[in-house]
């Protein structure tokens, strides 16, 4: 009897649990030269808005130790040129489409929803709660549970489609905020977002940054994520995708074993283009060496070991 990777993510059923973290992988056909993108659980496809966006000014990257900061300002082209150009090249591969949203308003993340929702060919809605409300003075969606809250039941029902929203780490509670969006009608749940840091050129004396400041992500992220894994998949009975710093299967096990049910990989993308496609043979060697049929089984087993 062979091994089982498939996993099920709020209705989005999963062939393996690995996956990939917005905007470090594009809209696929960057990375569709160099990986088989049909070994992969899902995609989640680069952030995108209700209109094109030019993003923040450079400098938008700096390496920091164990990771990188980004400050990119959800770049993109917009969501009719993505149902446009990018779509069709998706809809060619057999693996779920998930396609991360951002807005300024609820009711951005709303038509958002019903867009994809009739595009045909979309698996299931990220929603990056992680962006200010210009109607609240820029508060983050995110940083609030009342309003994560009333962003995600103004995309439940705008949509039939899967809702996984993906939390900030930078809360006062992280599981509030999950268990707020758990209430508002949320299927699953992708966590973490990048944590808010800085960097400054001590010989320009300036902030590295055209942002000055921008999100921090890589294997100096990880032990933050897996505990928030941990704490949240002890509160809220939502299948959980979990990332932030993996670059090899051991990475990806410790938040399957948290409780995570699949993992993004982000960052390592940018260093190692192959770096999904060799998490996956190190979990599927792992369960190999291990005796472990059902990838069902390390789901959580940190708590009950």
């Amino acid at each position: 009897m062979g091994i089982n990777l498939a996993v099920n993510i709020g209705g989005i059923k999963m062939k393996n649990p690995v996956t990939t973290a917005s905007g470090t992988f594009g809209f696929g056909s960057e990375y569709g030269r160099i990986i088989d993108l049909n070994r992969l659980g899902a995609i989640v496809v680069k952030g995108t808005t209700l209109l094109p966006r030019e993003g923040n000014p450079t400098p938008r990257i700096a390496e920091t130790p164990s990771g990188m900061l980004n400050a990119i300002g959800l770049q993109n082209p917009g969501v009719d040129s993505f149902i446009r150009e990018a779509l069709p090249f998706l809809r060619d591969y057999d693996l779920p489409v998930i396609v991360n949203i951002a807005g300024d308003t609820v009711e951005d993340y709303a038509k958002l929803a019903g867009i994809l929702d009739r595009a045909g060919g979309v698996a299931g809605i990220e929603v990056n709660i992680s962006c200010p409300n210009v109607k609240k003075g820029g508060l983050q969606f995110g940083s609030d549970p009342e309003s994560a809250a009333e962003v995600i039941r103004n995309v439940r029902q705008a949509t039939s489609l899967p809702v996984i929203v993906k939390l900030s780490p930078n809360v006062t509670s992280i599981v509030a905020v999950a268990e707020k969006v758990a209430g508002a009608g949320a299927d699953a749940l992708s966590m973490i977002n990048t944590l808010l840091g800085m960097a400054i050129d001590i010989k320009s004396r300036r902030p590295v940054l055209g942002n000055i400041m921008g999100g921090l992500s890589g294997p100096a992220v990880r032990p933050v994520a897996v505990r928030a894994v941990w704490q949240v998949y002890q509160a809220v009975k939502l299948p959980i995708i979990g990332m932030g710093g993996i670059t090899c299967a051991a990475d990806a096990l410790e938040f399957i074993m948290a409780g995570a049910t699949a993992v993004a990989v982000g960052t390592a993308n940018f260093v190692n283009p192959r770096a999904t496609v060799e998490v996956l043979e190190g979990i599927e060697r792992f369960m190999a060496e291990n005796g472990i049929k059902d990838i069902a089984e390390l789901v959580g087993i940190a708590h009950r070991c």
